[in-house]
């Protein structure tokens, strides 16, 4: 069973940057498809993006591509997503996920697929 924690959540204005990571512990991370899942306030979950076991396969929802950009290391056991030109709809809540599957596809989109999940960070974008 992974153990997973995301840190790097924060207040910043408007077109501003943040980097998330989500650090892993207790598998082998390198057999994970991870993702980045968000929930705002009053709403469900939303898919933000995912990526292969290697790293090599990424998906971005339609609202985060050209601004974010999710990479791993498979050496550190940790997840990162990096947001560029933040703003105020990307406040929410996001928490990074983990499943054991054999190759990402758009199945991996939902939130039901995910086995692990960490506890979540709080993004802010605010001016």
């Amino acid at each position: 069973q992974v153990h997973l924690v995301e840190r790097g959540g924060g207040l910043v204005q408007p077109g501003g940057s943040l980097r998330l990571s989500c650090a892993a512990s207790g598998g082998t991370f390198s057999a994970y498809i991870m993702g980045w899942f968000r929930q705002a306030p009053g709403k469900e979950r939303e898919f933000v993006t995912n990526l292969s076991k290697s790293g090599a396969t990424t998906n971005y929802a339609e609202s985060v591509k050209g601004r974010f950009t999710v990479s791993r290391d498979n050496a550190e056991d940790t997840v990162y997503l990096q947001m560029n030109d933040l703003k105020p709809e990307d406040t929410a809540t996001y928490y990074c996920a983990a499943t054991l599957a054999v190759q990402l596809s758009t199945y991996y989109f939902s939130a039901d697929r995910y086995d692990y999940w960490g506890q979540g960070t709080q993004v802010t974008v605010s001016s």
